[in-house]
């Protein structure tokens, strides 16, 4: 199939008439007419009705015109992603991430991608509140966790696995066996969080539900490790904040054998049909990195 022939056919349904058709697309109006010709014999019907004002599609045509013009837009995108795969990340490059998440594996690959691409500005933009990324002209959102449902586009980059954790000298002050023996413990829980007091663990085919108490509560994650490094009591926190720590013994896990709920990292976008190649390529080097560690 001579994909040329479907264009000078869209061309022509569009125009209503083959000299408007031969115009638009910069050839003689014989070229046209003999192409759609041959497509008309290639697929063995008659797909326009030709008059001495206007050219119609048949039945037939108007069904073929709406396959073709599907045909040449991913054709067009096609063309359009290999240029862009082609293209140097330029402009400024602006990213939303979370305070925990961003601060430990975004910030390193954002040096990294400055490096490799300095025509490209980078700015990074660091909380737990979740922004409009429309209204605040943001590129890409790192989200970790459990997305809720949105218009946005995303993909999930990595898992993550949650832990119950506390400074090596305060995990001396208790002995636990069960995750109930943890319910009256000093805690510090994490406000940034939807449900910062309510755990589920599970170990096999055993789950157990705790309601932690709350001897203090802090809305930013990175406070929440300061608060356990400093003796405060257990909490719980990402594998990839506290995954130093656990291999230096400043921190211990608590209760091992039981797993707590593991989470996604998301990279998310705004609506959009092509990403720029500052975002491709960031994108890229980020889930490597994830890759790397996970």
């Amino acid at each position: 199939m001579n994909l040329n022939r479907l264009a000078y056919f869209a061309a022509v349904v569009d125009a209503g008439s083959f000299t408007r058709a031969a115009e638009r697309l910069g050839i003689t109006k014989a070229v046209v007419s003999q192409q759609v010709a041959r497509l008309e014999r290639d697929v063995g019907t008659t797909l326009l009705i030709r008059t001495t004002r206007r050219v119609h599609p048949t039945e037939a045509g108007r069904t073929f015109h709406a396959r073709c013009l599907q045909v040449l837009q991913q054709a067009e995108d096609a063309f359009d992603e290999l240029a862009q795969a082609a293209a140097e990340p330029t402009g400024t490059l602006r990213i939303a991430a979370p305070n925990d998440y961003g601060t430990s594996a975004v910030v390193p690959v954002v040096a990294a991608f400055s490096a490799r691409h300095p025509a490209c500005r980078v700015e990074l933009t660091l909380g737990d509140e979740t922004i409009d990324l429309t209204s605040d002209g943001m590129d890409v959102a790192i989200r970790v966790g459990w997305l809720a449902d949105s218009s946005l586009q995303a993909r999930r980059i990595g898992i993550f696995r949650q832990f119950m954790v506390c400074g090596a000298e305060f995990a001396g002050r208790f002995k636990a066996d069960d995750p109930q023996d943890l319910a009256g413990l000093p805690f510090v829980a994490n406000m940034a969080l939807r449900e910062p007091l309510l755990w589920q663990f599970s170990r096999g085919d055993d789950e157990q539900t705790v309601r932690m108490q709350a001897t203090i509560a802090i809305d930013a994650t990175p406070a929440v490790l300061a608060a356990v490094r400093a003796g405060a009591g257990l909490s719980v926190l990402p594998d990839f904040l506290v995954r130093d720590e656990l291999a230096t013994g400043r921190l211990v896990q608590v209760l091992p054998e039981w797993r707590l709920p593991s989470g996604g990292i998301y990279t998310v976008y705004p609506a959009a049909r092509f990403r720029p190649p500052k975002v491709t390529r960031f994108v890229e080097m980020l889930v490597a990195a994830e890759q790397e560690t996970g």
